[in-house]
């Protein structure tokens, strides 16, 4: 399992849901966007994102799930890949999950300067 939190300023929750989804998605041939859940009480909202796609490292499929929650001019973001190991009682390779992360980070790196 690999972790990221970061803080967006800038940019709606909304466009930055957009901008995620395509980054990830045309950036691995074999990512896909499984599903998403949106919440919205007065300026406040929260959207999870799932997204999975297959690891040739570990031989094995990797989910990310990704939870924005924000007001009008801040969003915060926290995602959480899963899978990409094989064995039965440790995890032994987390090289798929850590690129998959990665990845979400050079699609909300693409913002800068509106990222912590």
């Amino acid at each position: 399992m690999a972790k990221l939190d970061r803080t967006i300023t800038g940019i709606d929750i909304d466009a930055l849901a957009k901008h995620i989804i395509e980054g990830i998605t045309s950036g691995s041939i074999s990512a896909s966007f499984e599903d998403e859940t949106r919440f919205r009480y007065g300026d406040v909202s929260c959207i999870v994102l799932v997204f999975e796609r297959y690891s040739m490292i570990g031989s094995n499929r990797v989910s990310l799930n990704v939870a924005l929650f924000g007001s009008p001019d801040q969003v915060q973001v926290s995602a959480i890949t899963s899978g990409g190991s094989r064995a039965l009682l440790w995890k032994v390779n987390t090289f798929g999950e850590g690129a998959f992360l990665d990845k979400l980070d050079n699609v909300l790196s693409q913002l800068d300067p509106a990222t912590e």
